[in-house]
């Protein structure tokens, strides 16, 4: 099997590969298991020390990482290269700050020493998407890392040139062989690796489908695992905000990443006595922003990532205005070369209806209208995911009820959603389980073991 570079500006295929054979597969996972052996023992100030270096390749080279990622997904290069700048500010952070999060963790008991010790799994399979390339495998492997595991990566099929390069920065950072190995297989494969003895946990960022299956294998075999799964994120506009202000933000949350995040905002939530003005903003931005070439520098919004994601999409707004959903602007996909949507906004949206209950992974907002801080939240929360929000008030109380009843594993005010090392990542719900980021990633695999070192009888002092 052949897994292929397709750039989804031009529909061309660049370059192909060939997936590893079930032999190669094996001798892989023997490396990552034996690569354990050694790296287990190594200090804090190695890791830290190989971390930093990784970092400085990722500074230097980030150009050319970058054109790797907008070739391979269609990101603008501008976003591509700020996302390998971002993996290099994360694997300074878990470097500077992992050993502290990681330290013996002492109780309080007399006549005894007794403390929690955080020791590595061992492998830990990483199955990671195509829509953020560098930055979903290096929030995954810094902690990993310096938490003293080794990293196997599955990445998304149409990255392998992203996933080949970030093996290779880790490698002339010096990351000893079998640390940290790219995968060339494809899924089909995962639930053997997840299943075979010598791989102790796993990680998936993804579909809400490919979630279940990964965790399920993980349960099965009484191992870890880490879920960041869809999202379907609320982005809920009271009276008091400053509107265009907060127009400017909806808009640029929606459309990151060509409208391709878990944590884009794609449901607005609108007060009713701002809706009409809010809409008329967001409908005029929306119609302003440049489509095309992604390595264009005057482009806002590129290409989705294959032609599959915009017949979803396209099929998705269809059925949601069939049901009775309103099109404002969008709509139809762009012809020519590439795979082009438009920036799209849908209202009035039908109980049912794809709008309703699906991740929409594109260029396209959907709007609701709310009467009161009660009826905003109920709308919030009448959805299957549970990923991120965010409420723009000024209210001091509609703040407080925002944060204490949108039911999600972060909630923004005057903010939009985000992920970045210092604040834990992760959802509710049908998003997922588990966090990312901050002491929660170098804590997702590790076991924390108890250690109870008796008193002496007579002087009543701990024995070591």
């Amino acid at each position: 099997m052949a897994i292929a570079t397709v750039n989804p500006a031009t529909g061309e295929q660049l370059r192909s590969f060939d997936a590893l054979t079930d032999e190669e597969l094996d001798l892989a996972l023997q490396r990552s298991v034996d690569a354990f052996d050694d790296y287990r023992a190594t200090s804090f100030e190695y890791r830290s020390a190989l971390l930093h270096r990784a970092a400085e390749i990722l500074d230097d080279e980030a150009d050319e990482l970058g054109r790797i990622a907008t070739t391979e997904m269609g990101k603008t290069l501008s976003a591509a290269v700020a996302e390998v700048h971002k993996c290099a500010k994360g694997c300074r952070w878990f470097a500077d700050h992992a050993r502290e999060m990681l330290a013996d963790e002492p109780w309080p008991i007399e006549g005894a020493r007794v403390y929690t010790r955080y020791e590595p799994l061992g492998p830990v399979l990483a199955v990671m998407p195509w829509n953020f390339p560098y930055w979903q495998v290096f929030r995954f492997a810094a902690p990993a890392l310096m938490a003293g595991n080794v990293g196997l990566l599955k990445h998304a099929s149409n990255v392998p040139q992203a996933a080949r390069a970030i093996e290779d920065v880790l490698r002339r950072a010096g990351f000893p062989e079998g640390v940290f190995q790219t995968l060339l297989i494809p899924s089909s494969k995962v639930d053997s690796v997840i299943d075979d003895d010598r791989v102790r946990a796993a990680t998936l960022t993804g579909s809400e489908p490919a979630g279940r299956q990964v965790g399920a294998t993980a349960g099965r075999n009484v191992k870890t695992s880490v879920l960041e799964l869809g999202g379907s994120d609320v982005f809920i506009v009271m009276p008091s905000t400053d509107l265009e202000d907060t127009v400017s933000h909806a808009v640029t949350s929606r459309l990151l990443n060509n409208g391709q995040s878990c944590i884009n905002a794609k449901r607005f939530v609108v007060h009713t006595d701002v809706a009409d003005e809010f809409t008329r903003l967001m409908v005029e931005r929306m119609e302003t922003v440049r489509v095309g070439d992604p390595t264009d520098s005057g482009t806002d919004l590129g290409p989705l990532s294959s032609a599959d994601a915009v017949s979803t999409l396209d099929k998705q707004v269809r059925d949601t205005v069939a049901a009775g959903g309103r099109l404002l602007t969008g709509g139809e996909p762009l012809g020519g070369r590439g795979h082009y949507y438009p920036p799209t906004v849908l209202t009035d949206i039908p109980q049912g209806s794809p709008a309703h209950r699906e991740e929409f992974f594109g260029p396209v907002a959907l709007l609701w209208r709310a009467n009161d801080v009660d009826e905003a939240i109920r709308i919030a929360n009448d959805s299957p995911f549970g990923l991120g929000g965010s409420a723009w008030t000024r209210d001091p109380g509609e703040q407080q009820r925002f944060v204490t009843e949108v039911e999600t594993g972060m909630m923004y005010i005057n903010r939009y959603t985000e992920s970045t090392p210092e604040v834990p990542f992760g959802g509710a719900k049908n998003s997922g389980y588990g966090r990312e980021l901050a002491r929660f990633g170098p804590h997702s695999f590790v076991n924390a073991k108890t250690v109870w070192i008796a008193g002496d009888e007579q002087t009543g002092q701990a024995v070591e």
